[in-house]
């Protein structure tokens, strides 16, 4: 097959380091869809997707999250580069990505239509690659500061930055130096943007108030909270909450998706599901 779609699944997961044949694009509906590189980690909420190119190194983490992976053969897509990318996920794009739910990357055949909805949906995806700098965090070699940053993102409604030290046994200095060393950045504006990161990602839950998202990433108060979230995404808190509860969710089956277009008009994965 010269492209398909791996079934939408809904688990918590996390992959070994792997690469696939093809390219790769995961698109999370619901919840958060984590994608680590050996230089970058990117936290991708429901207004995005992932641009995986075929041979890149990674490891993938579903949490809480209603997903599916679409493969496209190399031949389809060239001159993008070997960079792992955000893509926008516009309202067109999204429903194609839907609409071809029904052609898996297992089937024994294939047809015209399938041929033309994926040439599509390569053709789409050139134009919705975006800048990826708000949904990345650094992936670090230094192990102190690796362990930092993960205490921190566990730890985000309380965190201090005396709790890391604690926690990976270093004095506050001496993280700060290393932090600095590893990242360019420091150890504040790592705490800032995870604190964004997952708070995108929390409100794409239904059920979550605002003021609960705010406090479970370490915010006092609401409106503390969406001025911060309005400065990095350039939405409040409720305007982004209600574009994503705006979109169709894959456990509807298409023809109850209302569809403005009618029916629209190779090389195999290397590796299966566990290799998201």
């Amino acid at each position: 097959m010269r492209a398909g779609i791996h079934p939408p699944i809904t688990t918590d997961f996390t992959s070994n380091w792997h690469t696939h044949d093809l390219h790769q694009i995961e698109y999370a509906v619901r919840g958060t869809v984590q994608v680590e590189t050996p230089v970058a980690r990117y936290v991708v909420s429901p207004q995005q997707a992932i641009w995986i190119p075929a041979g890149s190194v990674h490891r993938t983490t579903l949490r809480r999250v209603r997903s599916l992976s679409v493969f496209l053969d190399p031949a389809m897509l060239t001159g993008l580069g070997d960079r792992i990318r955000i893509l926008t996920v516009e309202p067109v794009l999204r429903e194609m990505l839907l609409y071809a739910v029904r052609w898996p990357i297992d089937r024994t055949g294939d047809d015209s239509v399938a041929e033309r909805c994926f040439d599509a949906v390569a053709a789409l995806i050139v134009q919705s690659l975006t800048d990826d700098s708000l949904s990345r965090l650094p992936a670090v070699t230094d192990d102190v500061v690796a362990a930092a940053m993960h205490y921190t993102d566990d730890h985000l409604a309380t965190v201090t930055l005396r709790d890391v030290c604690s926690a990976v046994a270093v004095s506050e200095r001496t993280l700060r130096r290393r932090f600095a060393e590893a990242t360019g950045r420091s150890w504040r504006e790592y705490l800032a943007r995870s604190r964004m990161l997952h708070a995108m990602a929390l409100l794409s839950e239904s059920g979550t108030s605002v003021i609960t998202v705010a406090t479970a990433v370490g915010f006092d108060n609401a409106s503390a909270f969406a001025r911060a979230f309005t400065e990095y995404t350039g939405q409040t808190p409720t305007a982004y909450r209600k574009q994503i509860a705006n979109r169709p969710e894959l456990d509807r089956p298409p023809a109850q998706r209302q569809r403005s277009r009618g029916d629209i008009g190779g090389s195999g994965i290397s590796s299966s599901r566990v290799g998201t």
